[in-house]
Order: C-alpha cells, then sequence, then structure tokens
C-alpha cells in the first residue's frame, strides 16, 4: 500500500515532453503542480516527477533532503488522497511536482501542503477535462 515503484515514477522523455507541452499548471506554495490526462495502456494510474531547482538550492545534498521529504509525503498519502479521487475512465495521470520555495521545509509542512494539492487535484479533476 505505502510503495512508491520504479513504474510510477516519471521517466519517459516522451512523457516528459507531453506533460509540459500540452498539459495545465497551478501554483500551490511552495509547489508549481503540472498534470495532464493520458491514455496509455499498461500504465499505473499516476506516475509522478519532483523537481527541485538547481538555481536557488546550489547543494545537491539540500536538494536531496527536500526531495526526499516530498516523495515520503506522496508515498504516505497518494492511497488515501490522490488515488480515489481519480477519474474512472481509464485515464492516467501525469504529475510533476516543482519545488519552488526559498528555504528548506519540515516534512509536516510538506505533507499538510501537499494534501491541499490533491484536494486542488481533485476538484479540477471532477470538472470536465
Amino acid at each position: 500500500m505505502y510503495t512508491f515503484k520504479k513504474e510510477e515514477r516519471l521517466c519517459s522523455k516522451k512523457h516528459l515532453d507531453l506533460l509540459f507541452k500540452g498539459g495545465s499548471s497551478f501554483l500551490l506554495y511552495p509547489f508549481r503542480i503540472s498534470y495532464l490526462f493520458v491514455t496509455v495502456p499498461n500504465l499505473p494510474p499516476v506516475q509522478v516527477v519532483i523537481s527541485v531547482p538547481k538555481k536557488r538550492f546550489k547543494r545537491a545534498v539540500d536538494r536531496n533532503l527536500i526531495k526526499r521529504r516530498i516523495r515520503e509525503a506522496y508515498r504516505l498519502n497518494k492511497e488515501t488522497h490522490l488515488c480515489p479521487n481519480l477519474p474512472d475512465s481509464g485515464e492516467n495521470l501525469l504529475l510533476s511536482i516543482q519545488f519552488i520555495g526559498k528555504e528548506i521545509p519540515a516534512f509536516s509542512y510538506l505533507q499538510v501542503r501537499l494534501l491541499l494539492v490533491f484536494a486542488k487535484l481533485k476538484s479540477l479533476t471532477n470538472g470536465p477535462h
């Protein structure tokens, strides 16, 4: 249940290009979220990529710490808050979580904000897309 497997990570260059060229996005500080619904067989329901800018966090240690915390918050909450809210139309969700904050946040703060992101995604997906 609380897993984050390789298949759930968005690595495909083709899918990344699709997401950033044709997807929609919104800001919910400290995240910029890009998302796109695609119909691709044999994909998990959600594929996600998490990024932290090198421009703002020069040290790889800091970037990796933030990415680890975001990944953990995502892993713990995706089953209960994200996946049940997706439409059952057989579509897959490509999701990009970009961190745009200025300092290294606490895990609890990231978790609360990520739950708000999931709620906003739920409200956006219930409408026409």
